[in-house]
C-alpha cells in the first residue's frame, strides 16, 4: 500500500514476491531472471551483489524471517499510534470543529460580511457501522469521512466558507508548540482575514436590536508617498490607527478604515529623473509625455510597496476602497475643488514670497523646507555710504550678495543713532544705486549694528516690510540661483561665487568693516539638498484669512476634539498668523493646474502680460479642457487658441480633499458619501498638524460645509532608547519590517503604542520589543494551558458549547462562584470598564498597560496558579467545571481586549477556544455597545482574596529575604485576629499553601487570642493589624551557611569601625575638620555599631 511504502526503510520487503523467483533458482543459470531485470535497479542492486550469490535456501529463508519480523513491528507501531489517535479522535474533533461552527442550541452569529453562519452540529459521536477489518486504522478513516463529510455540508449551503478558510494549521488544531512561531501565523492570518472580507464596514452588522442604523467610524489613513518604505514613524500610526478601527469594529460600528498613497510630487518626479540621468537624458530631452509615462511606469512596477508593508504590520485596511490621489476620480475632484474655490474669488494668479528650490527648479511647501543649524557662519559687517552727506551706516549680513537687490535700509525708529537719518539715501555698494532709509518697528536695536539691509524679492520678512513701506522688489537670480541680468557685472555668477567676489570688490572700494562668526539656521530643500532661495515668483495661490477663521471656530466651539488638547495652541498659532497658500509646483508629475491661457498670435501668453489688476486675466478656469475652450469661444471667438497651464498642484492640495474626496465627492449622493462623511478620527504626527491637518479642515469647511472629522489624534515621534532621534548618521534606526521578521508585528505594535500617550515622543528599544516578544508567548502559553486542559477533559459537544463565552457573567452568576473565581471575574469586570473607557477617550497606551498587568499580574499568576489546586481536588468535579469555566471566560475576555494591540496571536488563540462566531476581530467586544453601566462585580471577594494576596506576598517577602530556595516548602502559622479575614483564609487554605510554597498540613490558621507562640526561634511578619504569618527560622535558613556569611560581613563592619574610631581618636581630626564632618563620622561609627549588633544578635539566635 501508499502508506507502507512511505517506509523507506523497507522498500525491499514490498517488492520480495518479485525476488524471491530469482533468488531461489540455482546458481547455475547463466541468465539473470527477467522478472528480476524488470524491477528498479536501487531494488535489485542489494541482491545480486556478489556476495548474495553464495547464498543457500537456508539462509534466503532465514533472512525473509527476519524481514518479517521488522515487518511485523513496524505494523505494530504504526497500529498502536494510529489507535492512540483515534481515542481521543471524537474529542478532538468535536473540539476543534465545533469552535467554529454553531451547534442547534447556539445563537446565530455574525460571519463574513454580514453573512450569517449556518447552524450545524457535528454529530462526531456518531461513526457510521461498518463491518469490522484488521486495521483500527479505519476507524480513524471514518472520523476523517465524517469530518470531511460535515466541510462539504457546510461548503454546499456556504459555497464561499469553509471551515478552515486558509486559517494558520496551528490555528485549527494539532499540537501546540511551546514557544509562539509567529513566522508560520502572521501572513497566513492576515490572507484569511482579508479575503474573508472582515476589513471591509459590512463585515459587521448594519443594525442595532431595535432596527435602527449603527453609526459609522471611519479612520482615513495618511497617504503615504508611493515613493516610500516603511519606517517607525509609519509603523506607528499604523498600529494606533489600527488599534482604534479593531476596537470600533468590535463595539459594532461601521468601521472603516481607508487606505491609499500620495503621488508625491517631488519625491517621484525625482526618483524617475535619476533613472533617466543614468543614460545622460533629463526630462526636457524626451518631452513631458513621454516622462509621464515612464513615471506611470515605474509606479506600477514599483510604487505602492509600503501597502504591502502595512499588511506585514495588520493594518485592517479596506484595501478595496484603495485610493491614489491621481486616480481619475480623484482628479475630477481636484479639477472641482479649484474651479469652486477659483468662482468664490479664493485662488488667484500673483507675485508672491515662496520658497525656490534652486536644484528642483520649482517653489515647495514649508513641510519640504528643513532648517540646519550652522555655528560657525560668517556675518559680514559693511558700510552703507550716506548719499548726501559723509559718513555710512553700518549694517550686517549673512548673505552679501542679496545687497545687489537691496530697496532700502531700515533701523528702529526710536533708534537714536539713526533717528536723524531716517529719510535720507544711501548708496548700494557698488552698483551705485540710491536707496531710501525707513524706520520700522520690527528692527532689533539690541541686534547687530540696529540697522537691517531691505532685499524684499529675496527674504519673506524683507518682502513684508517691503510691502508695509511700498518698496520696489528687485529680482537678482535665475531660477537655478544664478546672478540675472539686474546685478549688473555679476550675472551668470553662482551665488556663492557672487558673494566672494562682491565682497573683494567692496574690500578694493574700502566699503567693508569685518567678518566674524555667528550661529545661524538656513532653509535646506529637503528633497534637493540645497539651500532654499527665498523668492519673489508668478505663482498660484489661496486665500486662506477665511478658511482658517471657520477652522478656528469648528475647535473652539468643540465641533472637532484635538487631542492631546495642549495642541490646540498651536493650532490657534498657526491659523491666526496665516498666509495665502502658494499651490503651484513648477513640476510635470501631479495634478496638473485646470486653467487655460490664451495664446496671442504671436505665440506669447496674454496672461503674461496682464496684472492682478486687469479686468481680463488672460485665462480660463475649467474642470476640462472642452470647457474651457467652450468659455474662450463665447469670450474670444471661435478660433482661439489655448495652452494649458504648466504647472501642476501642490501635493498637499489634493491630499487637502483626502476625507473626502476618497468617499466619492463632489458626487455628494454616493452611498460611502453619506455612509462615512465626515470621517470620526484623523490620527497622524504632531508635525503635520498645520501643513495638513489644517487645510483639510480648511477645504472641508470650504468645500462640504462641514468638519471633515470630529477628532484629531496626534502620535508623537518614535525615537531610540534615550530619546535621541533616530537617524542613520547616527546608526540608531530600527527598522520595522527587520523587527517584524525577529519579533512578531504583536511585539512591535505593543511596543510602540504603549511607549508614550498621544502627542508624547516614544522611545524605543530593542530590549523593549523583546520584552513585549515574551508577553507574546506567556500569552500563548496561558493559551496552551487551556487548550490542553480541554483536550485533556474529553469533554461533550454540549459541554464544549457551555465553555463558549456568549456575553459577560450576570451578577447572579458571579455571586455563586467560588471565592477565586469571583475576584477574578469581578477584577476582569474592572478592566473591561476601564478599557473600554479608556480606548474610547482615546488613551491607547494606559488602555494597553493595564490589560498587560491585569493578564500578567492577575490572571496568570494568581489565578491560574489558584485553578489549578481547584481542579486537582479530588471528587468535586463541579469545582473542575467551575475553574475551567472561569479560565476560558476570563482568557477569551483577554484575547477580545488585547486584539486590537495584539491582533494575530489573539485570533489565532481564540480559534483554539470554543468560541461562537468565525473570527475574533469581527466578534463582540467584553462590554456591548448596548450595555448600559459599568458590568457587574463582586467588590467583596475582591477584598477577601486581597487577603490572602497579602498573605502569599508576604510569604514570598520573608522567602526571598532569607534566600530560601524557591522549590523547598516551609512550615507557617497564620495568626488571624477577626473572623472576616480568616474566612476567605480557610476557604482558599490549599490556594494559599500552595502558591507560598508553605507545608499545608503544617499550615495553622488560628485566632490570635487562642495562639500559643512555638519556643523555637521565628520570623514574625505583621502583615496588618490583626493579621501576622510566623515562620520557623530554622526552615528559612541554613544555620552553618548563615552564621559564615554573618560571620564575614561582621568582619567587614568591624574594620569599618575600627577606622572610624581611630579617626576620632586624632586630635587632628576632630580639632581641625570642620564640625559638620566630625558629627557625619560620629553617626558613621553608630551605625555600624548597631548593624554589628543586630548581626550578633542574629548569630545568637542560629
Amino acid at each position: 500500500s501508499a502508506e507502507f511504502q512511505e517506509f523507506g526503510g523497507l522498500r525491499l520487503v514490498t517488492q520480495l514476491p518479485l525476488l524471491l523467483p530469482a533468488i531461489l533458482e540455482p546458481r547455475r543459470r547463466k541468465h539473470r531472471n527477467p522478472m528480476v531485470s524488470a524491477l528498479p535497479s536501487d531494488a535489485c542492486e542489494p541482491l545480486l551483489h556478489r556476495k548474495y550469490k553464495k547464498w543457500n535456501r537456508s539462509r534466503v529463508l532465514l533472512w525473509i524471517g527476519i524481514v518479517g519480523v521488522v515487518f511485523g513491528s513496524v505494523v505494530c507501531v504504526i497500529h498502536t499510534r494510529n489507535l492512540i489517535e483515534d481515542r481521543s479522535l471524537k474529542h478532538k474533533l468535536a473540539y476543534s470543529r465545533t469552535v467554529r461552527t454553531t451547534t442547534a442550541s447556539s445563537k446565530v452569529m455574525r460571519g463574513p460580511i454580514g453573512s450569517r453562519t449556518s447552524e450545524i452540529s457535528l454529530k462526531l459521536g456518531r461513526v457510521p457501522v461498518r463491518p469490522k477489518v484488521s486495521s483500527e486504522r479505519l476507524r480513524n478513516e471514518d472520523a476523517l469521512r465524517i469530518r470531511a463529510t460535515a466541510e462539504v455540508e457546510m461548503k454546499q449551503e456556504h459555497p464561499s466558507e469553509s471551515v478552515s478558510s486558509g486559517l494558520p494549521d496551528v490555528a485549527q488544531g494539532g499540537e501546540m508548540p511551546s514557544v509562539y512561531d509567529f513566522d508560520a501565523v502572521e501572513q497566513t492570518l492576515y490572507k484569511w482575514w482579508e479575503t474573508s472580507g472582515y476589513f471591509k464596514p459590512e463585515a459587521t452588522v448594519a443594525k442595532n436590536s431595535d432596527g435602527s442604523k449603527r453609526k459609522s467610524y471611519v479612520i482615513p489613513m495618511p497617504p503615504p508617498n508611493v515613493t516610500g518604505y516603511l519606517h517607525m514613524g509609519h509603523a506607528l500610526f499604523v498600529a494606533v490607527q489600527d488599534i482604534l478601527a479593531r476596537f470600533h469594529r468590535m463595539i459594532g460600528d461601521l468601521t472603516l478604515y481607508l487606505p491609499g498613497t500620495d503621488h508625491a510630487g517631488i519625491a517621484t518626479q525625482l526618483v524617475v529623473e535619476k533613472e533617466l540621468a543614468k543614460q545622460n537624458l533629463s526630462r526636457h530631452d524626451i518631452g513631458r509625455d513621454a516622462f509621464l509615462e515612464k513615471v506611470w511606469e515605474w509606479k506600477n512596477e514599483k510604487g505602492g510597496y509600503i501597502m504591502q508593508q502595512m499588511r506585514r504590520l495588520g493594518a485592517s485596511a479596506d484595501w478595496e476602497r484603495q485610493r491614489f490621489t491621481l486616480d481619475p476620480d480623484m482628479s475630477n475632484a481636484v479639477n472641482e475643488a479649484f474651479v469652486r474655490l477659483h468662482e468664490k474669488g479664493l485662488i488667484y494668479r500673483g507675485d508672491r514670497m515662496v520658497n525656490w528650490s534652486p536644484n528642483l527648479e520649482t517653489a515647495v511647501s514649508d513641510l519640504e523646507v528643513e532648517y540646519e543649524d550652522r555655528p560657525n557662519a560668517k556675518l559680514y559687517t559693511f558700510k552703507y555710504q550716506l548719499a548726501d552727506d559723509d559718513g555710512f551706516i553700518p549694517v550686517a549680513t549673512t548673505r552679501p550678495e542679496t545687497i545687489l537687490g537691496d530697496t532700502a535700509v531700515c533701523v528702529h525708529p526710536e533708534d537714536e543713532r539713526y533717528k536723524s537719518l531716517v529719510g535720507k539715501e544711501v548708496i548700494v555698494p557698488i552698483t551705485g544705486r540710491r536707496i531710501p532709509v525707513i524706520a520700522d518697528d520690527y528692527v532689533d536695536m539690541e541686534f547687530g549694528t540696529g540697522a537691517l539691509k531691505i532685499t524684499p524679492a529675496h527674504d519673506p520678512n524683507d518682502y513684508e516690510i517691503g510691502k508695509r513701506h511700498n518698496l520696489p522688489s528687485i529680482n537678482i537670480m535665475t531660477k537655478k540661483a544664478a546672478m540675472n541680468s539686474n546685478s549688473g557685472k555679476y550675472e551668470g555668477l553662482d551665488r556663492y561665487k557672487c558673494r566672494d567676489q562682491l565682497w573683494k570688490d567692496m574690500e578694493n572700494e574700502e566699503l567693508t568693516l569685518n567678518i566674524t562668526r555667528h550661529p545661524t539656521r538656513v532653509p535646506i530643500s529637503q528633497r534637493g539638498g540645497e539651500m532654499i532661495e527665498p523668492m519673489v515668483s508668478t505663482q498660484w495661490f489661496v486665500k486662506t484669512k477665511g478658511m482658517a477663521d471657520a477652522s478656528l471656530a469648528a475647535v473652539r466651539e468643540g465641533e472637532i476634539e484635538i487631542v492631546p488638547p495642549r495642541f490646540e495652541k498651536m493650532w490657534d498659532y498657526w491659523l491666526e498668523d496665516i498666509r495665502d497658500w502658494c499651490i503651484s509646483r513648477q513640476l510635470w508629475w501631479g495634478h496638473r493646474i485646470p486653467v487655460w491661457h490664451v495664446k496671442m498670435t504671436d505665440g506669447s501668453l496674454m496672461s503674461d502680460q496682464t496684472t492682478e489688476e486687469s479686468e481680463d486675466p488672460g485665462f480660463i478656469v475649467a474642470r476640462s479642457e472642452s470647457d474651457a475652450y467652450k468659455i474662450a469661444r463665447e469670450k474670444y471667438g471661435e478660433h482661439v487658441q489655448l495652452s494649458q497651464d504648466e504647472d501642476v498642484l501642490d501635493t498637499w492640495f489634493s491630499s487637502g480633499l483626502w476625507p473626502f474626496a476618497t468617499v466619492g465627492w463632489p458626487n455628494e449622493s454616493e452611498a460611502d458619501f453619506k455612509n462615512f462623511y465626515p470621517a470620526a478620527m484623523l490620527e497622524t504626527g504632531y508635525d503635520i498638524l498645520f501643513f495638513w491637518v489644517a487645510r483639510m479642515v480648511m477645504m472641508g469647511k470650504e468645500l462640504t460645509g462641514k468638519s471633515p472629522f470630529s477628532t484629531i489624534y496626534l502620535h508623537g515621534l518614535v525615537r531610540d532608547a534615550k530619546g535621541k532621534k533616530m537617524s542613520k548618521t547616527a546608526g540608531n534606526v530600527i527598522d520595522p519590517i527587520e523587527t517584524v521578521d525577529n519579533y512578531g508585528a504583536d511585539a512591535l505594535r505593543f511596543s510602540l503604542v504603549t511607549g508614550g500617550g498621544a502627542g508624547q515622543d516614544v522611545p524605543l528599544s530593542m530590549e523593549k520589543i523583546e520584552g513585549n516578544r515574551n508577553f507574546a508567548n506567556k500569552l500563548w502559553n496561558a493559551g496552551r494551558y487551556l487548550v490542553t486542559i480541554i483536550d485533556n477533559a474529553k469533554l461533550t459537544i454540549d459541554e464544549i458549547s457551555d465553555l463558549k463565552v456568549d456575553g459577560p457573567m450576570k451578577q447572579e452568576e458571579i455571586d455563586a462562584l467560588p471565592l477565586a473565581e469571583r475576584y477574578i471575574v469581578s477584577r476582569l469586570h474592572q478592566v473591561i470598564d476601564s478599557v473600554t473607557s479608556l480606548l474610547q477617550s482615546h488613551r491607547i497606551a494606559e488602555a494597553g498597560s493595564m490589560v498587560y498587568d491585569f493578564f500578567w499580574n492577575q490572571y496568570t499568576n494568581w489565578y491560574i496558579e489558584a485553578s489549578k489546586i481547584h481542579m486537582s481536588r479530588e471528587g468535586d468535579s463541579e469545582a473542575s467545571k467551575t475553574s475551567l469555566r472561569t479560565l476560558v471566560y476570563v482568557f477569551d475576555s483577554c484575547l477580545r481586549l488585547l486584539h486590537p494591540f495584539m491582533p494575530y496571536i489573539t485570533e489565532t488563540l481564540w480559534q483554539r477556544l470554543p468560541h461562537n462566531g468565525d473570527a475574533l476581530m469581527i466578534s463582540d467586544w467584553p462590554r456591548p455597545s448596548e450595555y448600559e453601566g459599568n458590568l457587574p462585580r463582586n467588590e467583596n471577594a475582591e477584598t477577601k482574596f486581597g487577603i490572602l494576596q497579602e498573605v502569599v506576598n508576604a510569604i514570598r517577602s520573608a522567602r526571598a529575604e532569607y534566600k530560601v530556595e524557591p522549590g523547598k516548602k516551609i512550615k507557617a502559622n497564620i495568626v488571624v485576629s477577626d473572623s472576616e479575614t480568616m474566612d476567605p483564609l480557610r476557604e482558599e487554605r490549599d490556594v494559599l499553601a500552595f502558591i507560598a510554597r508553605v507545608e499545608e498540613e503544617s499550615m495553622q490558621l488560628v485566632d490570635s487570642e487562642s495562639y500559643t507562640p512555638p519556643t523555637e526561634n521565628t520570623v514574625k511578619l505583621v502583615i496588618r493589624e490583626g493579621l501576622e504569618a510566623h515562620l520557623p527560622l530554622s526552615m528559612m535558613v541554613d544555620a552553618e551557611k548563615e552564621k559564615k556569611r554573618l560571620t564575614k560581613q561582621a568582619e567587614k563592619i568591624q574594620k569599618d569601625i575600627d577606622l572610624l574610631d581611630k579617626r576620632l581618636s586624632s586630635p587632628g581630626f576632630v580639632d581641625k575638620a570642620p564640625k559638620q564632618k566630625v558629627d557625619e563620622t560620629r553617626a558613621q561609627l553608630d551605625e555600624k555599631k548597631a548593624q554589628i549588633s543586630t548581626i550578633m544578635e542574629t548569630m545568637s539566635k542560629l
